[in-house]
């Protein structure tokens, strides 16, 4: 994605995102890496930087069902134009009391960039993360994002266990279910997978 982003600024052509695509477990996929975060500069003074990710994609969006679009928890340009190129959104919210400090804040950027540049733009849903059943603390945070958010957010039913294996995944080279497919983390994004095709 990095190479990408920087011809399509640099060169300012419209690239075919076809190109760059790679399978991998039956999922085709754009990979990424750290140098991406130098994007965000290049962006700075580059016009319509908010819909290069949108124009980018455009060609595909037929022949998917589902683009997903993964984001860094920083509130950046590169994710803001995952959001103006999206139509729904999926907050991943670790189980902690200070994850949540900064979902108020990105609720009301998502509600910012919904009223000036992307009306289609919609919360699909809070995901809990990280959760330790084991412990009263990740229960009162699932009690607390219920209870503040509950009321007009929608807050998914799965819930993704905290698990050693889902960390070991990003030494593999491996999804989690190719890792540690009949693992609880597998589980819970099966049941994800499931709950956001039927209740759309």
């Amino acid at each position: 994605m990095y190479n990408v982003m920087s011809q399509m600024i640099e060169r300012k052509l419209s690239l075919n995102p076809e190109e760059y695509i790679l399978s991998k477990e039956g999922v085709d996929f754009i990979p990424s890496n750290t140098q991406l975060s130098s994007i965000e500069f290049s962006l700075v003074n580059t016009i319509n930087r908010e819909n290069k990710l949108k124009m980018f994609l455009s060609t595909l969006k037929d022949k998917y069902d589902y683009v997903i679009i993964d984001c860094s928890p920083s509130l950046g340009m590169l994710t803001i134009n995952a959001l103006v190129a999206a139509n729904s959104v999926i907050i991943p919210l670790q189980a902690s009391f200070l994850a949540t400090k900064g979902l108020e804040a990105l609720l009301e950027s998502i509600a910012s960039i919904k009223s000036e540049i992307n009306p289609t733009l919609e919360v699909g849903g809070i995901l809990i993360t990280m959760f330790d059943k084991r412990t009263n603390y990740s229960n009162d945070v699932v009690d607390f994002v219920t209870d503040g958010f509950g009321g007009y957010i929608r807050i998914f039913d799965s819930i993704i266990p905290m698990s050693v294996k889902a960390g070991e995944t990003t030494t593999t080279g491996k999804s989690i279910f190719a890792y540690d497919k009949n693992g609880k983390v597998a589980e819970g994004y099966e049941s994800l997978v499931k709950e956001v095709l039927i209740n759309g």
